[in-house]
């Protein structure tokens, strides 16, 4: 589990919140609690960051009925699901490690993960190493710790009445966003980053605000604003020494998720923070590939009641 890395502990300085640091790491542990137990086996859903194939960060969403993630012991959690053909991440988390115990050698996955109830506002982020178990996967945990609500959006969720088949399930992969897209974005209360240490351990982190906070400067460029969190820069710290990651957006109402990987780089340019209500920094990232899944999920979810701490969007 260790510390703090080197690039955290450059922006915990830079932030002027080393001290508030130090004393948020010892909410970092390797072990579920009891209560998160509970709380994990009520999920239909969990968000996975990773890196595919190719060395190109993703994040996406595994889905299921409540119960599909169970914590076979204090150190391990069990994801009772695959994702898809079409997921970004599917060639990894498919074939990762040994397979149903065969002994193929194959080498875990590292991936960060969130497990987040929106209707109660509550999260919970694990970063661990899985391996392929039969149709799902056993993931051995570095770290885990309970993050504030704040930010989050309460929705309620339903599965989908008539769920669409496989055959119904499709992909598009581009290099930039479309018109359509980018609309998307613009109207975005609610996305997944993405990220990994030098040494490949992945983290994924949720970030929210009112519609418009994030910004889309052109079809390949994104901007947005980061808010006072736990002082923890767990996302920031990676992107200091390691620029690869991947955002999330899910498709509250359709199902249709949408991915997206490249580079990114926190601004700290103090005029240009000022621009934006409530920002402590910006971050800015660069699009090198776009998937959009139709139909990638089973879930629907309610208009979203937004959080009271949401500063407003910049002008």
């Amino acid at each position: 589990m260790g510390g703090y890395h080197h690039g955290e502990i450059a922006v915990q300085e830079r932030a002027g919140l080393a001290g508030q640091a130090g004393h948020s790491q010892g909410a970092i542990g390797n072990t579920i609690p009891e209560v998160a137990v509970v709380f994990l086996a009520q999920q239909p859903h969990v968000v996975v960051g990773g890196t595919d194939e190719r060395g190109r960060i993703w994040a996406t969403q595994l889905t299921g009925e409540p119960g599909f993630l169970t914590v076979p012991g204090p150190h391990t959690l069990h994801i009772g699901t695959l994702p898809p053909p079409e997921d970004p991440l599917a060639a990894v988390l498919t074939g990762a490690g040994a397979a149903t115990g065969s002994g193929s050698g194959r080498e875990a996955a590292r991936i960060g993960m969130i497990g987040i109830e929106p209707a109660t506002r509550r999260r919970m982020r694990m970063n661990g190493r899985a391996v392929r178990d039969g149709d799902g996967l056993r993931v051995e945990l570095d770290q885990v710790l309970s993050n504030c609500p704040k930010y989050i959006q309460k929705r309620d969720h339903h599965p989908v009445v008539e769920a669409a088949t496989p055959a119904a399930r499709s992909a598009v992969d581009s290099t930039e966003l479309s018109a359509a897209q980018q609309r998307i974005l613009r109207e975005a209360d609610t996305f997944f980053v993405a990220t990994a240490s030098p040494d490949g351990d992945a983290d994924a982190s949720h970030r929210g605000g009112n519609p418009g906070f994030v910004q889309v400067l052109s079809p390949r460029l994104l901007r947005w604003p980061d808010y006072m969190g736990n002082a923890m820069f767990l996302t920031l710290g990676n992107l200091e020494l390691n620029p690869a990651a991947g955002l999330f957006f899910p498709g509250w109402e359709t199902g249709t998720s949408l991915h997206l990987t490249g580079s990114a780089r926190t601004v700290w340019d103090e005029e240009e923070v000022a621009r934006h209500p409530g920002a402590q920094r910006l971050v800015e990232f660069e699009i090198t590939a776009v998937r959009e899944v139709a139909e990638a999920s089973p879930l629907r979810w309610s208009a979203p009641a937004y959080s009271r701490f949401n500063p407003p969007p910049a002008a």
